[in-house]
């Protein structure tokens, strides 16, 4: 488990892993930098499913700035002579809920990706287009000679494999991190971690 505040600074981590789910997975529609595809529907059905676009990348951003905001928030009012201080503490409730919420989203992409590995490329074949590989889970991933048979896009067995996998590792890394995260707010849950510095008269 990360000590607490090695996992709060791992957040920071998030964003550049969310912005590279963006960037591969709009790379997906887009078969050797061909639009043609994407346009006539031909692309296998769980680059649609916006995984590394919506799931692990605009929310994990948007989650990662909840979470950063909440762990270095600091208030203080400056005041007068006479007025009396006192502190306000909060338990990191708030802070894990969203910490569970990137687990979730990142394991989605995870899922998404490996199904879409899994499931093999929509392709043109002699027998026009189709999934190939459906039918062997996965077994083509071994036997590279099966790759021949998708005639269209060219080499689309091995922009989706290496797509998808990508997207795999990206996604395990903002779940592993959330996940430490989620661990060390639980820990510190009831603990008041979060004090704001009031003042009143």
């Amino acid at each position: 488990m990360f000590p607490k505040k090695c996992s709060e600074y791992a957040i920071l981590a998030i964003i550049p892993l969310a912005v590279w789910n963006i960037v591969v997975n709009i790379l997906l529609y887009f078969p050797n930098g061909d639009t043609t595809y994407a346009a006539n529907n031909q692309l296998t059905n769980y680059v649609w499913y916006f995984q590394g676009i919506c799931f692990g990348g605009i929310m994990m951003i948007m989650i990662a700035t909840v979470l950063l905001l909440v762990d270095f928030y600091k208030c203080c009012i400056s005041g007068c002579s006479g007025k009396k201080r006192f502190n306000i503490h909060f338990p990191k409730l708030g802070s894990m809920t969203f910490a569970t919420l990137g687990v979730l989203f990142s394991a989605y992409t995870l899922i998404i990706s490996a199904l879409g590995i899994a499931q093999g490329p929509y392709c043109r074949t002699t027998n026009g287009w189709e999934y190939p590989f459906i039918t062997n889970a996965g077994g083509y991933l071994a036997d590279s000679t099966l790759w021949s048979q998708c005639l269209e896009p060219s080499n689309v067995v091995q922009w989706n494999l290496i797509l998808f996998s990508i997207q795999i590792v990206l996604s395990t890394f903002q779940v592993i991190i959330c996940f430490c995260k989620m661990i060390c707010d639980l820990k510190y849950a009831f603990c008041g971690t979060h004090r704001i510095l009031t003042q009143v008269w």
